[in-house]
């Protein structure tokens, strides 16, 4: 087994009591500690490793989407006849559900990565239909969801998004960023059965996929009620770092009412002690924030350089605030500017507070200025990867690189820089963006050529290209650092919390084979199992 100790690398063996580890060794070593009412599990080959974590994860509305209208896929490609045929069927099949709701679309599956309406008005013509896609960053809604909107040739954009629209101004049905709020606030909320049951389907697929721990990247109230349900029933059994959403549309005034909500402390395995801005949106829709403009169709600069979601001012106050607080933040910047803007606000609360141990990170991080990289080891700022995205796809190679131009291209996912520089890095999924699958993201970091095309395309900037022990460590040890569970978890050492993932195979083996393909056989937390696959008689 991989240990991820340093001091001890490997073992033959492990043993654990009362859900710790009592003993790291060699088999005969531990062997002795067996007792009668023991379970003994031989791994025939295979491979344990500490529980995986996942740094930036939405397993509530991943859930909720599983069981709505699910339009996610491993795949990368569907067609339009594809996703219309799976939307017809879930609105034939629950005909009482007043709006048609779930998503996961791809925006390289479509003409310049927008849908339109009227090929939902096709087949809902009588319901509202908000299909958010695989990033949350756009949604796909008919005519009547616009029509219930109030959304007209003469309705403005928000500062925050935008409205596709035709040539004559017609909404086309695509709504990006803030755009997607005009319809969603007609929605009526999730209940809390809908999110307790949303978690509780999130939760069994990430222990599937071998993950034992994660940081909730977006926790507002209602999604509280949920973790705080489950946390107080014993029923959470994964350990979970909530990040407590920050209202844009809001003020510093919030900082009291989120320190309220951590101040009612954790509730069995979750802790609210995070909190998570976002500076901007998508590179794909125009909303990343970038330092100089997109180019257009001819190549030529346009005048957009993305919209900050946070004044700057204010963001560099409120960090200072949140940090003097003890607050971990958790950023959210895709383009350069945004990563700027942030980089910017923690270096602002360490001239006004000093160095703190708040372990403040930047997630997904696509486009990094170089004269940024270094700023992340001397600000202490962890950078939050997710390494699924960084390779050759429609929605990099058509909707993102030729309005970046080759040089900012050249920037973008720049995992081994950020390494070399002395930054730590800590890995997550953003599912439901896209799968939580460790093996499959680790896969990608180590290859930068998706999974599904092995030897069909090239590696994207394989400069930036990882070995195995980077990325297992960035979903083991380094999502343990920024959890501040280092002490607990992220390793298997005597002591530790026995979180564990088997795996069919050893990755480190010669001819294993790809990484992707690796299996997780059972997921243990605190010693007790939380999933075995079928046929798995450890």
């Amino acid at each position: 087994m991989d240990t991820r100790d340093p001091g001890r690398p490997t073992a033959e063996a492990v043993a654990a009591r009362d859900g710790r580890f009592v003993a790291v060794g060699a088999a005969r070593e531990v062997d002795a500690l067996r007792g009668p009412s023991t379970r003994v599990v031989d791994l025939r080959g295979g491979m344990a490793v500490p529980g995986f974590g996942d740094a930036h994860v939405h397993p509530i509305h991943g859930g909720l989407a599983m069981i709505r209208c699910e339009l996610h896929s491993d795949t990368y490609e569907q067609s339009l006849d594809g996703y219309l045929g799976i939307i017809a069927a879930y609105a034939a099949a629950n005909p009482d559900q007043a709006w048609i709701r779930g998503g996961g679309w791809s925006m390289g599956d479509f003409p310049n990565g927008t849908p339109r309406r009227e090929d939902l008005d096709r087949i809902v013509p009588d319901r509202p239909v908000f299909l958010p896609n695989r990033d949350g960053h756009s949604a796909w809604v008919n005519t009547l969801a616009l029509e219930v909107a109030g959304v007209t040739n003469e309705t403005a954009d928000p500062y925050d998004g935008r409205i596709e629209r035709d040539p004559d101004g017609t909404a086309t049905g695509s709504l990006h960023d803030g755009a997607m709020d005009l319809v969603e606030e007609h929605i009526p909320p999730d209940t809390a059965d809908e999110l307790i049951e949303g978690l509780r389907a999130g939760q069994r697929y990430m222990h599937e996929r071998g993950l034992t721990a994660w940081q909730d990247a977006i926790v507002g109230p209602t999604e509280e009620v949920a973790y705080r349900a489950l946390g107080n029933s014993g029923e959470l059994t994964a350990r979970v770092v909530g990040a407590l959403w920050w209202d844009r549309y809001r003020g510093l005034e919030q900082i009291d009412e989120l320190v309220e909500r951590r101040a009612r402390g954790p509730a069995g395995r979750y802790r609210p002690t995070s909190v998570k801005i976002m500076q901007d949106g998508v590179l794909e829709t125009f909303t990343g924030a970038m330092i100089e403009p997109y180019l257009g169709r001819d190549g030529r600069p346009t005048t957009n350089r993305g919209p900050s979601m946070v004044d700057p001012a204010v963001l560099n106050e409120a960090v200072t605030r949140l940090d003097r607080a003890g607050f971990q933040v958790h950023f959210h910047a895709i383009g350069d500017r945004a990563v700027r803007e942030c980089l910017d606000a923690v270096e602002a609360a360490r001239r006004a507070s000093g160095p703190s141990d708040n372990r403040h990170h930047i997630a997904h991080i696509q486009v990094i200025h170089p004269a940024d990289i270094a700023r992340f080891a001397r600000l202490d700022v962890v950078a939050n990867a997710q390494p699924l995205w960084a390779i050759h796809e429609v929605q990099l190679d058509e909707l993102t690189i030729p309005y970046l131009g080759p040089a900012r291209s050249a920037w973008q996912y720049p995992f081994a820089s950020l390494l070399r520089a002395g930054a730590r890095l800590a890995m997550g999924s953003d599912w439901s963006v896209s799968t939580p699958n460790p093996l499959i993201e680790m896969e990608h970091a180590v290859t930068r050529v998706a999974w599904l095309w092995r030897g069909k395309k090239e590696p994207f900037l394989p400069e930036e290209r990882l070995t195995l022990e980077q990325a297992l460590a960035g979903f083991t040890t380094g999502t343990a650092f920024v959890n501040h569970t280092e002490n607990e978890t992220g390793s298997i050492e005597v002591g530790k919390l026995a979180d564990l993932a088997i795996l069919d195979r050893d990755l480190f083996a010669p001819d294993v084979g790809p990484i992707g393909d690796a299996r997780v056989l059972a997921t243990i937390v605190g010693g007790e199992f939380v999933y075995e696959a079928d046929g798995f008689g450890g």
